[in-house]
């Protein structure tokens, strides 16, 4: 137990020791920072990588914005138009509005910075671009073919706008200037930044002058820095951490639901999980709400399909649950030729069925989730071997056709619109963070019709039959719905949580007097 705590300790001095290393070269006595710590990495400069970060610390904005609903707003364009055939879209820059080196936002400046995210890895590649121009003080984008959720694309932190000085000859980013109401005066990846007020900002100028980031992976590290003071919002609550901070007196803490699944996703092109009735298998052998109550101390959270009702476009309440029946599950496996052997463990041709399950600590749940799965999924025969490593294993494993079982959390409103992430998660056999080896065609038909559908009551009818298909061939298993906590320091007012992850609302914010 004392290893333990002067473990802890240390990991707390080293996150206080680097926190204070920003703030150090200009914060005087009288001066108030407010710190962020989140679980998120600065991966670089390129929006397509770390446009996130950027963008929920309000240093970068993007054509447009999205409501509480997720629909599209006016943001640095202030309006928009689509042509008839759906092939033209007209989006005028807002006038007035300077970058943070004080040169003016053109549509010119907008649509380099847009054509540099098209030829990235950025969610324009989503939408089949044939160009995209400035015309006086019109950004114009022309497609191959109709597009309608291009307007969410037009929201994602790859699409951020940036001043043309911001880029080399070569079109990389050598520097973040945005038009946000906070602008870079320190940029140290893959940890930290440090942000100030921009004074020429063209909206409502925020209270809080001066902000840092700092990206800590574990969430024992950021929520001893809640507890004692070391940040004033941070993002992600490791579960255990949540009931200790809530009888902290000098902190508030947050929770609030959001689009986001923790998922399992298992091989449905090769080895033991390619039949359907092994994936159904493993699905009924999942005891979800006790997972949501003891894991994750969020009771009703246990997902009974993929979307919650917070995201009610994509929520069918006349789906049938996803169940828990280990009784069920040991007959699936029983008729796919898995029957128990001598400790219990289903074996088939002389072959156990034994399962690698990737995921990684990054969301500190995900690894105690892993280990509620490996004992639930052992009571119907199947061993389970969790390796926790970098999130980047999933995907490498996902390319190379070796995953068997990962285990992660995945944003359904990257973009407003959950559609634009099915589409590229979904697409072609399944993205990495999708499914892998699932071909259905009934799948990509209902897709398409959906993207051509008009009429409310016909995209709604799609809607639920995209959510059925996946309910009845678990390429993906749904765990848990996801609720976003954040700890906020009462020396502030005003924060909260944002059900799209797109702000952690620094600009709404104030100081407590």
């Amino acid at each position: 137990m004392l290893l333990r705590k002067k473990h802890r300790l240390s990991l707390f001095a080293a996150a206080f020791a680097s926190w204070l290393s920003i703030n150090s070269a200009y914060v005087s006595a009288e001066d108030r920072v407010f710190d962020v710590v989140a679980p998120f990495e600065i991966g670089g400069l390129d929006p397509a990588i770390s446009g996130f970060i950027f963008q929920r610390m309000q240093i970068t904005e993007t054509l447009l914005e999205a409501d509480e609903k997720g629909q599209p707003i006016p943001a640095l364009a202030e309006k928009w138009s689509v042509s008839d055939d759906g092939k033209r879209w007209t989006l005028t820059i807002r006038q007035g509005v300077k970058f943070h080196d004080g040169s003016d936002l053109t549509a010119a400046a907008a649509a380099h910075s847009l054509n540099v995210s098209r030829s990235s890895a950025g969610m324009l590649r989503n939408a089949k671009i044939e160009s995209i121009s400035a015309q006086g003080n019109d950004v114009v984008i022309t497609l191959a073919e109709p597009f309608k959720p291009l307007t969410a694309l037009l929201a994602h932190s790859s699409t951020n706008i940036l001043a043309p000085a911001a880029y080399d000859a070569d079109d990389k980013v050598q520097k973040i200037i945005g038009t946000g109401p906070y602008q870079v005066t320190l940029l140290e990846p893959p940890q930290r930044l440090a942000a100030q007020r921009f004074d020429g900002y063209w909206g409502e100028k925020p209270s809080i002058e001066k902000t840092t980031y700092l990206g800590a992976g574990r969430g024992e590290t950021r929520s001893l820095m809640a507890e004692s003071g070391g940040a004033e919002l941070v993002f992600q609550l490791d579960p255990p951490s949540i009931a200790r901070l809530k009888r902290a007196k000098d902190v508030n803490v947050l929770i609030g639901a959001v689009p986001r699944v923790v998922m399992l996703a298992a091989n449905a092109g090769s080895g033991a999980t390619a039949p359907v009735e092994v994936r159904k298998a493993l699905s009924l052998a999942i005891q979800r709400e006790g997972i949501a109550a003891a894991v994750l101390r969020a009771p009703g959270t246990g997902a009974t399909q993929m979307f919650a009702e917070n995201v009610a476009a994509w929520h069918d309440p006349s789906l049938p649950a996803l169940a828990y029946d280990p009784q069920a599950s040991r007959e699936l496996l029983r008729a796919q030729g898995w029957i128990p052997g001598a400790d219990g463990i289903v074996e088939k041709d002389g072959e156990r069925l034994r399962l690698k399950l990737i995921t990684y600590s990054d969301r500190p749940e995900l690894p105690l989730i892993a280990t509620a799965l490996q004992a639930q999924l052992r009571e119907v025969g199947v061993e389970v071997e969790v390796a926790v490593e970098n999130a980047s294993a999933i995907p490498a494993a996902h390319n190379d056709g070796t995953l068997q079982l990962a285990l992660y959390g995945r944003n359904y409103a990257l973009v407003p619109d959950p559609l634009v992430t099915l589409l590229a998660d979904f697409g072609n056999g399944g993205a990495e963070w999708g499914p892998l080896g699932w071909n259905n065609p009934q799948f990509g038909e209902t897709m398409t019709a959906l993207l051509a559908a008009d009429d409310p009551a016909e995209q709604q009818r799609l809607r639920n039959k995209i959510v059925a298909l996946v309910q009845e061939d678990l390429p993906l298993i749904p765990i848990a719905w996801y609720r976003q906590s954040i700890a906020v320091s009462n020396k502030v007012e005003g924060a909260a949580i944002d059900p799209f992850e797109r702000t952690f609302g620094l600009s709404t914010m104030r100081w407590a007097e």
